[in-house]
């Protein structure tokens, strides 16, 4: 009996290295930028038109005594050009893009409720929009006539603001932006498809991208088009109308093409580096394209500590002590397909 189990047992196994399942090919996420001594968690992330990159600090863990929350730049090499203080905000900023028909750096002050405009060169920084106490903002993009529009991760609404800035009326409020779960952040990253028809919204609690149809400048009835991103945060769409989202929970960048259907992970948590900074991802926040890499920026955020919700990365986040901005080829690798019978792939 023993003899013909190990025979059974042999003959599985090699059935299971004969036959290899569909994998994903995942690229590396390496080290493009680590944020200077003192700084808090890295959390919006863009690029200017020479290919600079603005990091926003999110205040945590706390420094000491409450500053005004920080404006980092780095060349496009990732070397340190200035380390800069948002003068009049909050400590805790989030998303950040420079506008497309002014050129203003817009900057949010989820601490405080508005939308700044941020001097990059002073940190100096003045009111575009307020929206108030009680708002979550959280992510911002714009629209073909400069138009601009903020996520608002805890009453499930997003903003319209004028181009030239001033009061924000809700342009879609939609309990499909809301959650109950982990992390407690409904409605995040944003960006509109290529044709100007549809936004897509992460929503970070319940794991999903919402689509919400765009006619004339009108919004439709929002409907989900993916759920199961495990921490959907930060979202960009490239060229090809494929969605990247940052997975915080996951430590990955899942990649959608237009339909839901997943085409690519990419990127991984590869443990804490004897400086205590993350290598790999670690809660990736926000992403953007920059030259042939997508930049991440690593939040590496202590849910436990900070919202009393242990995760799986509590405890590798709290180790951290220096903070980081990752890389990764935007080149989609393909999948691995399996062999059938017949020696061909599905």
């Amino acid at each position: 009996m023993q003899r013909r189990f190990g025979l059974v047992l042999t003959a599985l196994l090699a059935l299971a290295l004969a036959a290899p399942a569909d994998a994903w090919i995942r690229s590396p996420a390496t080290t493009f930028a680590t944020l200077p001594a003192g700084a808090t968690t890295p959390e919006g992330i863009t690029v200017d038109a020479s290919g600079n990159v603005y990091v926003t600090t999110f205040g945590h863990p706390d420094s000491g005594p409450a500053t005004a929350g920080q404006l980092i730049v780095f060349d496009p090499h990732g070397n340190l050009l200035r380390q800069l203080v948002v003068t009049g905000a909050s400590p805790h900023l989030l998303g950040l893009a420079f506008h497309p028909a002014t050129g203003e750096l817009l900057v949010l002050d989820f601490g405080a409720g508005s939308v700044l405009r941020v001097d990059p060169l002073t940190g100096v920084g003045s009111t575009f929009s307020a929206i108030g106490s009680g708002s979550g903002l959280n992510a911002l993009t714009f629209d073909s006539a400069g138009n601009v529009y903020v996520s608002d991760s805890f009453n499930g609404i997003i903003w319209k603001i004028a181009a030239g800035g001033g009061p924000a009326s809700p342009w879609v409020t939609s309990p499909l932006l809301q959650t109950a779960g982990v992390p407690p952040f409904g409605a995040n990253g944003l960006a509109f498809n290529n044709a100007g028809t549809a936004l897509l919204v992460a929503n970070t609690g319940d794991d999903s991208v919402v689509k919400i149809p765009v006619t004339a400048g009108t919004p439709g009835t929002p409907a989900v088009l993916a759920y199961s991103i495990n921490g959907a945060d930060g979202l960009i769409i490239d060229a090809s109308d494929n969605i990247w989202v940052a997975a915080n929970q996951s430590d990955e960048i899942v990649v959608l093409d237009p339909t839901g259907k997943v085409i690519a992970k990419l990127g991984d948590f590869d443990g804490i580096d004897h400086s205590g900074a993350a290598r790999g991802l670690l809660f990736p926040a926000s992403l953007v394209f920059s030259g042939n890499f997508v930049l991440v920026t690593n939040l590496a955020l202590d849910l436990g500590t900070v919202f009393g919700l242990p995760t799986v990365d509590s405890q590798w986040a709290a180790q951290v002590t220096r903070y980081t901005v990752s890389k990764i080829s935007r080149h989609l690798p393909p999948i691995s397909p399996s062999l059938n019978a017949h020696g061909r792939g599905r």
